[in-house]
C-alpha cells in the first residue's frame, strides 16, 4: 500500500516563492494551503505570482496581514500539516505557528547562511562586492535565519552584475538546492548543520533613501551601491541644481584616473564618467535627470541638459 503524501503549508512570494512550490508539486508534496501576500499598488511588481500559480493547481491561497493571528494560526492548524515551507515570505513566524508542523518547518534564504542573515540578502551581498552568494535551506527557529543547514547552492557575482541579475541566479540556486534536498527530507533521512552565527552577521531591509550617492567615497564602493539598487529597484541617486539625477547602470572601475582631483561628472572620448573620491574614474552607462524619460549618454545631451561639459559633483 503506497504512504500518504506528506503534507506541507507553503507561505511563499515572489519568484523564490514560485519556483520552490513548483519544486514541491513535482516531488509530490500535497500541498493544503498556500499563505501569500496582496501586492502592494506603492511596489514595483516585477516578479512572478505565487498566488496564480497556487490557483492554476487548485491549492487554497489566504493573504492575511498577520500569519500569527490566532484565527489563522487554528485554521493553519486544523490542516495538521507535516511541514511548513516558507519561500521569500516577508513575515517573522512567531512560536505558537511554528509548533504546528509535525515534521519541521523549512526556510530558503537568499545567501551562503550563516553571511548575510536578515532582509534583503542579495541587494547587501552587492553593495559588500562579494564575488559569490547562493541559497540556503534551513530549520526555521525563533531567531531569524539561525536554524541548522540542510542545503546549500552558491553562484557567482560578476563585477558588473546587478542585484537583479543576481537575484536570478540566487532564483535558480534555491531551486536546485531543494530538489536535490527534498528527497532526504520528506523521507527522514536528511541532517540539519549547526550553523556558527559568528561567521556572518544580521542584516535589515533598505528605504529608497538608503540610494543616495556619496560621490566622495571610492569608484568602486559607488558602482557597487549603483548595482545593487539599479532597476527594477528604485536607483541610486544624487542632487543637483538641475534636479535629482538617477545613475541607472556603471561598469566596475579600471583603474584609469580622473583630471579634475574632486567629485565630477563629465563626457570623455564621448562616454559619460564620473571622478569619484579616491580619482578613479567611474563609467556610467546613463543617467536620468528630474524624473526624465530620456537617458543621457552623449556629450550633446550632457551639455544641451547642464549648459556645461562638466558637473561637480558635491
Amino acid at each position: 500500500m503506497t504512504p500518504p503524501a506528506p503534507t506541507a503549508v507553503v507561505f511563499a512570494y515572489h519568484n523564490v516563492g514560485v519556483r520552490c512550490l513548483s519544486v514541491l508539486l513535482a516531488h509530490g508534496v500535497d500541498v493544503a494551503l498556500v499563505v501569500t501576500h496582496t501586492d502592494n499598488p506603492a511596489e514595483t511588481i516585477w516578479f512572478d505570482s505565487v498566488a496564480a500559480l497556487a490557483e492554476r493547481h487548485g491549492i487554497p491561497v489566504i493573504t492575511p496581514e498577520d500569519a500569527n493571528d490566532p484565527a489563522v494560526v487554528a485554521q493553519i492548524a486544523a490542516l495538521k500539516p507535516d511541514f511548513f515551507f516558507s519561500f521569500y515570505y516577508r513575515n517573522m513566524m512567531k512560536e505558537a505557528l511554528l509548533a504546528i508542523p509535525t515534521r519541521g518547518a523549512y526556510n530558503m534564504h537568499g545567501s551562503l547562511l550563516p553571511k548575510y542573515r536578515g532582509r534583503v540578502p542579495v541587494n547587501w551581498a552587492v553593495i559588500h562586492g562579494e564575488r559569490e552568494t547562493g541559497a540556503t535551506l534551513h530549520e526555521m527557529v525563533i531567531k531569524p535565519d539561525a536554524g541548522g543547514i540542510l542545503a546549500q547552492q552558491a553562484v557567482p557575482i560578476l563585477p558588473d552584475d546587478t542585484a537583479f541579475e543576481v537575484f536570478q541566479k540566487v532564483t535558480l540556486a534555491a531551486e536546485m538546492a531543494l530538489d536535490r534536498i527534498l528527497p532526504d527530507l520528506l523521507a527522514g533521512r536528511a541532517v540539519a548543520q549547526a550553523q556558527d552565527l559568528s561567521q556572518g552577521g544580521y542584516f535589515g531591509g533598505r528605504k529608497p533613501e538608503d540610494g543616495r550617492i556619496d560621490w566622495t567615497k571610492p569608484a568602486q564602493a559607488i558602482h557597487n551601491l549603483i548595482r545593487a539598487v539599479a532597476p527594477p529597484y528604485p536607483g541610486a541617486f544624487c542632487d543637483t541644481p538641475a534636479g535629482r539625477l538617477v545613475v541607472t547602470g556603471s561598469l566596475h572601475p579600471t583603474g584609469e584616473t580622473g583630471r579634475f582631483g574632486a567629485p565630477t561628472l563629465y563626457i570623455h572620448d564621448d562616454r559619460l564618467v564620473a571622478e569619484c573620491g579616491d580619482g578613479l574614474v567611474l563609467r556610467l552607462l546613463a543617467v536620468e535627470l528630474a524624473g526624465s524619460a530620456q537617458s543621457i549618454r552623449t556629450s550633446d545631451q550632457f551639455n544641451a541638459t547642464f549648459g556645461t561639459p562638466v558637473l561637480a559633483l558635491t
